[in-house]
């Protein structure tokens, strides 16, 4: 029997990555299985996910820079992302967003 406490965990697969500035989407849809994503920016920026193209704005969704984020998707579904609107709290600089399939 094991004392160490463990974390719910989920197996990392296919990964697909968005150099954003202006709203820029991936256009290969999420796999069969893809129900869970791991997201990951190295800048601010806001994102959008849905059936379909996809446009980001800065109303959508938003990643703070060196966050993860795991959120629930449906098979097929696609994502856009776009840097972070400029304001007193964020700069906005282009970046790279990682999106992971969990399964």
């Amino acid at each position: 029997m094991s004392f160490f406490p463990k974390r719910h965990a989920s197996r990392a697969g296919i990964t697909q990555t968005i150099a954003f500035d202006a709203s820029t989407p991936i256009t290969n849809a999420f796999g069969a299985g893809a129900y869970q994503l791991r997201l990951v920016s190295n800048a601010a920026c806001c994102f959008r996910i849905g059936d379909g193209a996809q446009t980001a704005t800065n109303a959508d969704s938003f990643l703070p820079a060196n966050t993860i984020e795991y959120v629930i998707v449906n098979p097929g579904q696609r994502i856009s992302a776009i840097k972070a609107a400029t304001n007193g709290l964020v700069t906005a600089t282009a970046g790279t967003l990682w999106v992971t399939e969990m399964s």
